[in-house]
Parts: C-alpha cells; structure tokens; sequence
C-alpha cells in the first residue's frame, strides 16, 4: 500500500532563502536540459539522414539526450558552476528526471496513451517543487525534520505516521501559503483487498453541475460551487494586482495575497472531495463511475462549471482512497447513460434541459440523474462479472 502524508514547514529566514535559492537553481537546470531535448527534437526530427544528390549535405544526427547521459554531466556543472554544490546530489538528480517524464509525455504519451502539450521553460517561480528520494525515518522526529543542506527544519506534524509504513521519498514544495513537505509511504504487508469485500454492495454514481452527485440509491449532494462563491473576492484580489506597478513590492504583495485566495478555494474543494469519497466508501465496497473526457467537458461552454466541479480531482481521489481501503471503482463506459431507461433499455431522446425520464414503453418516470446513475450501477455489475470470469479462466 502508497500513500501520502503532506505536513506544514516552518522554516527560518535563512531557511527559506535557501529553499528558494535551492529551487530556482533546478529551475534553470531544468530549463537547460528541457533546451537540450527540444534541440535535439529539432534538429533530428525528419527521419531521412542522407540525401541522393551529391552536393547536399546533410548533418550527422546527434544522440538523443537521455536522463542518465544528463545525469553524468552534473560532475561537470558542479565545476563550472561551485554553487550548485549546495544542493544535495541526489535531488540535482531528479532534474533529469523531471524533465524526461515531460518529454516522453509530450512525444509518446502516458500509461494510458493520452499525450501532453508541448514542455514549456519554466518561468522564475514556475518551479515549486524538489524531492529527496531517499530518505531515513530517524530524520523525521517529533516537530522536526532534517534535510540535507538545510537543516533541521520545524515541521507541524498534525497526525502520526503509522506503525509499519517506510517512508520512500520527501518531497519539498512552496505554495502561496508557505513551504509543506510530503512524504511517500508504503508498507508492503497491507492486504490490496478488504478481507470481507462484496460484490454485491454495488452503488452507481451520476457526477453533475447541479447535482454534484447523485446515487443509484437517490441520495443527492448539490454541487457547492466553490470558486462561483469566492468570485468576487478573486475579483477584488485581481484588480488590486492589475493596478499596482509591475516589478514593485506592492505587486509582489498583492500577487501573494491573490495566490492565498486561490489557494483556499483549490483546499476547499480537495476537502469536499475526500470527505465526499470517504462517506461512499464507507458504506459501499464497490463504486461504479463513468468514464467522461473531462478535458473535452472543459472545453466547451460550460468550462467554468466542470473545473469549479473538480470532477477530475474527485475521481482520482476516490479511486486512489478506494485501492488503500481495499476496495474497488469500476469505470463505465458512458455512452447512452442519460438517453437509456434503466428499467427496461429503450432509448429515450430528450434535451439537456429536460429534467425527468419518461420512457413511452415501461411508463416509467423517474429524474433524468437518478435514472443515469442505475444505468451506471447495472454496467458496474455487469463489468464486474465480466472480469470475474476472466480471472477465473485465466487460472
């Protein structure tokens, strides 16, 4: 079992100074070996490496840079330039690291083949967070935790590490509310399936913009519409950044306080969603959802609403939540769910603005939401089954 545990530093003046020294250091590394790649794209894109004529000349290709041959020239950076030594040679690793897992997804895509945009150079505090990835548990004591080259830093531990768990990695980030640290457990001996798991305690979930969801059981939680409340105080905080003159003092501070307001309804949400995920979890083994493109929702008209409603960000918790409990969510496919009537499979052609399911064969009327979601929860079941058999012929 992985999971994570993010706490509050108080780091020194002197501290903090090294932190964002340390970060905008990778930074400019970062940029240098993203550079380096792009070059290289550039360079050697066309695959045609010699020509017929005989007077064209065509340069020899270069080697693709790689994470490990950037890796090696760190020795020589360190050389060049002495004040990189103060960051620790482990976490001046991570660089080209960082900086492949962006280019592979930009050129090759990811697990699930979806690939990312074009890899941007990172700006002057664009570049937010380093990781240690190793990391000894006897560093970590009470409300302090040493890190390599800067120190024994306060940190607020408001809940223990279990019993058990390693700590793998720390990472160190800087928000607009001050610097956390998170740390990546894992403990091996933690079953990946409850001991009394069924099948059968099945629940279809309908995610929507009012209606944040809806159950096949018809219970309802409204969408509470985090960032259309805090509107206009992004408003206020906006203008006052718009107004002050650029590179002063004053806009540094209003920029701050813009990122806090920002900050707050980003936590405000992440909290709705993780106590949203854990009442479903808690009294169902098995969670059915749809599959949505939901960075094609958010590129439609409705845009604003579908990323105030964080779907994305919910499913991702629920799923990650549901694996360290043992437990399961099963994604559907998502086609039909509103259109087909879950009691008897005729599809039902009706506006987004028609509310209620009325199908003309089984008489049926029930919401349009509720009758998506028992349409979800069969598919749930149904896939459920199917995999079950799999497994069973595979052995």
């Amino acid at each position: 079992m992985r999971t994570s545990y993010q706490y509050r530093l108080k780091p020194t003046k002197k501290q903090a100074e090294i932190i964002d020294n340390t970060l905008d250091m990778l930074r400019c590394q970062y940029n240098y070996q993203l550079g380096q790649r792009l070059e290289w794209y550039e360079m050697n894109r066309c695959p045609i490496d010699r020509c017929s004529l005989i007077v064209c000349h065509i340069p020899e290709l270069k080697d693709k840079p790689n994470r490990f041959s950037q890796q090696a020239t760190l020795t020589q950076l360190k050389k060049d330039r002495p004040w990189y030594k103060s960051i620790h040679s482990q976490v001046l690793q991570e660089v080209p690291k960082k900086v492949e897992i962006a280019f592979d997804r930009w050129l090759k895509g990811d697990s699930n083949g979806s690939r990312c945009g074009k890899p941007r150079f990172k700006g002057k505090g664009q570049y937010k967070t380093f990781t240690y990835p190793q990391f000894k548990k006897e560093h970590l004591n009470n409300d302090k935790i040493t890190l390599s080259k800067i120190g024994v830093v306060k940190v607020i531990i408001h809940r223990q590490v279990p019993d058990g768990f390693d700590i793998k990695t720390v990472s160190i980030t800087k928000k607009a509310g001050g610097y956390y640290v998170t740390l990546s457990l894992e403990d091996k001996t933690v079953p990946t399936i409850k001991p009394d798991f069924d099948v059968n305690n099945i629940v279809g979930i309908d995610v929507g913009l009012i209606d944040f969801i809806v159950t096949s059981d018809d219970d309802r939680i409204a969408a509470p519409k985090f960032l259309r409340k805090a509107e206009r105080k992004l408003k206020s905080a906006q203008r006052r950044v718009s107004r002050r003159k650029k590179g002063s003092n004053r806009r540094k501070k209003a920029i701050k306080k813009l990122g806090i307001q920002h900050k707050k309804v980003a936590d405000t949400r992440k909290d709705f969603h993780f106590k949203t995920a854990n009442n479903l979890l808690k009294k169902y083994d098995v969670v059915a959802v749809e599959k949505l493109n939901i960075k094609g929702l958010a590129k439609t008209r409705l845009a604003k609403s579908v990323n105030d409603a964080g779907w994305g960000q919910f499913l991702s918790i629920l799923t990650v939540k549901a694996e360290n409990a043992g437990l399961k969510v099963i994604a559907v496919n998502p086609n039909g769910t509103s259109l087909e009537c879950s009691s008897c499979s005729t599809k039902v052609k009706k506006p987004l603005s028609q509310r209620i399911h009325n199908c003309p064969n089984c008489k049926v009327s029930l919401c349009r939401d509720l009758n998506a979601s028992l349409n979800i929860k069969n598919r749930g079941t149904h896939d459920l089954k199917a995999q079950k058999m799999s497994s069973m012929r595979s052995l």
